[in-house]
């Protein structure tokens, strides 16, 4: 039997890729997907998935190479974010095409921040690219865009996982993938230490060095950190209002933000994690 499927599509940067997975993972058991609602890289993997082109995405995101990536984020010293990211838009524009959104076969919401009046917006209508485009937005990192007199940012700032936008499709199951899942205990300044020093995107982002006595840091690592480790809580926090049936979190220390060119690994990775969700669920 066919099971509909609401899904929420969680912000993390690269780590979306796992979001693929789970999506293959959905599909190859019956299951329909009858909404969908995401914040930053969930917006976009969400967008393609229901403009209908997730395997053509998948198979354009798994052949990235680094110099790809650095290319298609565009580095600008003179706007407010090191990555101006309009070369990625302009081409995942072949896959969106001019797609507005409440033309799409799917209901689909993809969650931005307006960062001045400190509220959500959620796109339900409209070009379904400047949505998703407004919803990447990561603070210090890619600009924001404004829309309508509103700066707009990230949507994981305030909505993390988007549960909410779904919540009037039925569906029999909800599923809400997080790519904000907690480092194991095990972990400690030794592992972000690494990461820093083999971290390829040192080429894009600021030289300043954060000191402390175990653990020297990049401004940008202490930036990323930061972030997600707020949208942690505050995912934490909205999730326990209106818990999903099915919570596959992908832990934070997967991919770093912007590594865009270990997209096989994420999309692997995403498989194995919602295999196990399914299973331990009843699904």
């Amino acid at each position: 039997m066919t099971r509909r499927v609401a899904l929420a599509l969680g912000s993390g940067g690269a780590r979306g890729f796992a979001h693929i997975g789970v999506v293959q993972v959905l599909l190859e058991r019956d299951c329909e997907v009858v909404a969908i609602a995401g914040s930053s890289m969930g917006a976009l993997v969400g967008g393609v998935l229901a403009a209908g082109q997730l395997t053509e995405f998948t198979e354009w995101a798994v052949g990235l190479k680094q110099r790809d990536v650095l290319r298609l984020l565009d580095p600008t010293w003179s706007l407010p974010g090191v990555l101006a990211a309009d070369r990625l838009i302009d081409h995942l524009g072949s896959f969106l095409t001019d797609a507005m959104i409440e033309d799409l076969p799917i209901p689909y919401t993809a969650v931005a921040t307006d960062i001045t009046s400190r509220r959500e917006v959620w796109f339900q209508k409209g070009l379904l690219r400047s949505a998703i485009r407004a919803s990447i937005a990561i603070p210090g990192l890619i600009t924001p865009v404004v829309v309508d007199g509103r700066v707009l940012a990230d949507g994981g700032l305030l909505n993390p996982v988007p549960i909410e936008p779904t919540a009037a499709v039925p569906a029999d199951l909800t599923v809400a993938v997080s790519l904000l899942g907690r480092r194991p205990d095990h972990e400690s300044a030794a592992p972000i230490r690494a990461a820093a020093k083999r971290s390829w995107t040192a080429r894009l982002l600021p030289a300043r060095s954060v000191v402390a006595p175990t653990v020297d840091l990049r401004l940008s690592d202490v930036v990323i950190n930061s972030l997600d480790a707020m949208q942690d809580m505050i995912a934490r926090y909205r999730m326990a209002g209106l818990p999903p049936d099915v919570h596959i979190a992908v832990p934070v220390t997967a991919s770093g933000v912007l590594e865009f060119h270990r997209a096989a690994e994420m999309v692997a990775l995403g498989r194995e994690l919602a295999t196990k969700a399914l299973d331990d669920a009843g699904w």
